[in-house]
């Protein structure tokens, strides 16, 4: 069935909350991206005149698709080269959705995608349409096609898999900036103590390269370890500027609600590390430099008004 111009009006007006959901149920761009087409696909090729609530049926679609990938995606990563991480988005895009609550900005933080991990597919559904989008759980049994109490279950059961021990710190622009700065003049001093005092006790580091640039393999975990691992990696030599291309510049940003900091090298991001700042210090380090994974951040970083470099040409 051909698509006149006002069903294209109407799919394009939900693109932006349909990329939102599917980002946060595969924390991946690329394949959010690709979802979201696939819905467009079916809605092309969909007896339009028998749709009542196109918003409802284009979510129910949508997701139902994201249940597919995500059971072939957990496939995948077991044998994913090194730690697998979410890709990184920059504030600003429209992937990330509504923050206009506390649940909805924690929802995309690096540290929650990471942990919905944890979820089965239908507890990460239930979790974000729920907490990130507001349904109500009756809605969402009829997305899912289960019981307004099987939906109230799954929802509990997800909360209690994802209880935080500790708040995080909201940031904006500026104090983002002031938090990487810091970060990164500690790392760049070559004293271990000045990185462990920005450090949680329990921080953790964390690195994507995708099998396709050198990562640490497994987490590294504690402060002390964390603060020479970084010590020794924003230490510059040869072999590193070569690694990523050439001497690149480091940006302060914000990706996901977080502080970031941005290494770009040419035009090329070589590495995006995000920082999950909580109350009791950065409590993880998140580095992500799968090119592959850096596409979408590298398509709004080029339109992006991102400043001068804290450090040039490092």
């Amino acid at each position: 069935m051909s698509v006149g111009v006002h069903e294209v009006e109407v799919f394009e007006s939900a693109r932006a909350r349909l990329e939102a959901i599917a980002y946060r149920l595969l924390g991946s761009a690329t394949d959010a991206e690709d979802a979201v087409q696939d819905t467009f696909l079916r809605w092309q090729s969909a007896d339009r005149d028998h749709i009542e609530t196109p918003e409802a049926w284009l979510t129910k679609v949508l997701t139902n698709l994201c249940l597919n990938r995500l059971t072939s995606a957990r496939a995948r990563r077991e044998t994913y080269v090194g730690q697998w991480l979410p890709e990184p988005v920059f504030a600003g895009d429209r992937m990330l959705g509504p923050s206009d609550t506390v649940e909805q900005r924690e929802s995309v933080s690096m540290a929650m995608l990471t942990l919905m991990e944890r979820l089965s597919a239908r507890e990460r559904v239930v979790y974000v349409l729920r907490e990130a989008f507001g349904y109500s759980h009756g809605e969402i049994a009829e997305v899912l096609d289960l019981t307004e109490a099987n939906c109230q279950q799954i929802h509990r059961r997800a909360k209690q898999h994802l209880a935080a021990d500790r708040r995080r710190v909201e940031v904006d622009a500026a104090a983002a900036r002031k938090i990487v700065e810091e970060f990164l003049a500690a790392a760049l001093s070559g004293r271990t103590d000045s990185l462990v005092k920005l450090l949680a006790d329990d921080a953790v580091s964390i690195g994507d390269g995708g099998g396709v640039v050198l990562s640490v393999r497994r987490p590294i975990t504690g402060a002390l370890r964390v603060a020479r691992f970084l010590r020794t990696l924003f230490t510059p030599t040869e072999a590193k500027w070569e690694l990523v291309g050439g001497r690149p510049d480091l940006y302060a940003a914000v990706a996901n609600g977080m502080p970031a900091l941005v290494m770009v090298a040419g035009e090329r991001i070589a590495g995006v590390f995000t920082l999950d700042v909580t109350e009791d210090g950065i409590a993880a380090v998140h580095a992500q430099a799968n090119p592959a994974k850096l596409e979408r951040a590298m398509r709004g970083w080029a339109g992006a008004d991102h400043g001068e470099p804290l450090a040039g040409n490092w």
